[in-house]
């Protein structure tokens, strides 16, 4: 009887068994940190409800892991077709979003779908949409790599333009994904030359993106307030670093313990854009340890499949998919720490969201499928 539980468990749930661990590990600190950050919040403005935002990103959280296991068992041969229809509909989408847009926080980033009244980021679309037409497109001209009209030209067009797009009201999510842009090309052996030119040129238009975008202000007094910070740390008080270093410092080795955080009082966006200050803060060093030690595992595991598949689209694939949601989770981490600028970067599984959580799933969900797809073909 258990062999026969265990077969069927295994004909449903494919792919590296340690990103379904790490998954399902993620998910659950996810729900413990998400009531932690938004119990008072909650109560103040849904009649005492302590858990109503709980219960909604608990149902975000588990169609998410639908969407991913969804995703998983479709072959990522598939997702080579999609991701061209995928691209080219988050450019018109993206510049909606810049006219048309949700303004929340100063920040234009997100558009409201009719009739469910979901918000959706479509910089979202676009980050996966890229990744993935990247591999594409590399995988299929690895033979003329050194053609610049036929293969660098191409590639750098879609970056340029997905890139610059998302700058204009997103600088931290469109340097994510220039930097995972960046290193899918270069495991994909673009010269270093060509490498090279492809970099300076994408960090000038995201420049003049942000220079000409609606975020400029705020970019600059971000960056200016840091630095004062650096040189001056007693400007730091009643700033959201001063309360994250509050948060990170009294939670110790240990923690205060799960809901027991008083930083989430005074955090702007806890259950966000600080939610690595909440886990630290309550489970201690140990706990965002053991957080980040998840990540990096993720990480290393995608490396793996990478390493084992054998068409060059999978491997470049995972590769991409699996950097992205990790440089998305340290600089996170970082802003938490104050290594770097405030930005307005979730942490993937573990922040509250609902179109952030979608396409985690389902870049999680990819990276299965190409995993599945080597158990198969082994």
């Amino acid at each position: 009887m258990d062999l026969t539980i265990r077969q069927k468990e295994n004909s449903i749930f494919k792919g590296d068994p340690i990103i379904w661990y790490i998954v399902l590990a993620l998910s659950i600190i996810s729900i413990l940190l998400v009531y932690s950050a938004t119990q008072s919040l909650a109560y103040q403005r849904n009649h005492g409800d302590t858990v109503y935002y709980l219960k909604k990103h608990s149902f975000f959280l588990i169609f998410a892991l639908v969407v991913m296991w969804l995703a998983h068992r479709i072959d990522y041969r598939y997702y080579a077709k999609l991701s061209k229809y995928a691209l080219q509909l988050s450019i018109p989408l993206l510049i909606i979003t810049m006219f048309f847009g949700d303004q929340i926080g100063n920040a234009t980033r997100s558009l409201t779908i009719p009739i469910i009244g979901a918000s959706f980021r479509p910089s979202d679309l676009a980050k996966l949409a890229l990744i993935s037409h990247l591999a594409t497109m590399l995988s299929k001209r690895q033979q003329n790599i050194e053609n610049i009209q036929e293969s660098l030209i191409p590639m750098m067009g879609w970056v340029g333009i997905i890139c610059g797009l998302i700058a204009i009201n997103n600088f931290s999510t469109s340097f994510v994904v220039f930097a995972t842009a960046m290193l899918v090309m270069f495991i994909g052996r673009v010269p270093t030359r060509y490498f090279v030119i492809l970099a300076v040129g994408g960090m000038i238009i995201i420049a003049v993106a942000l220079r000409i975008g609606s975020r400029w202000e705020t970019f600059k007094s971000r960056i200016s307030s840091y630095i004062e910070i650096i040189q001056e740390p007693d400007k730091a008080e009643h700033t959201q670093i001063e309360q994250s270093f509050i948060a990170v410092g009294t939670g110790g080795f240990w923690g205060k313990g799960p809901g027991r955080s008083s930083q989430q009082e005074f955090l702007s966006q806890a259950y966000s854009d600080f939610m690595f200050a909440i886990l630290v803060e309550e489970y201690g060093f140990l706990g965002g340890a053991i957080v980040i030690f998840l990540y990096l595992a993720l990480l290393y595991r995608s490396m793996i499949i990478m390493s084992r598949t054998n068409r060059a689209f999978g491997g470049l694939l995972a590769a991409g998919l699996a950097f992205s949601l990790v440089m998305q989770a340290l600089v996170h981490i970082c802003v938490t720490l104050g290594l770097v600028p405030v930005t307005g970067l979730p942490l993937p599984l573990l922040s509250m969201g609902g179109t952030s959580l979608l396409f985690t799933g389902i870049a999680i969900g990819i990276i299965l499928s190409v995993s599945r797809g080597d158990i198969q073909e082994n």
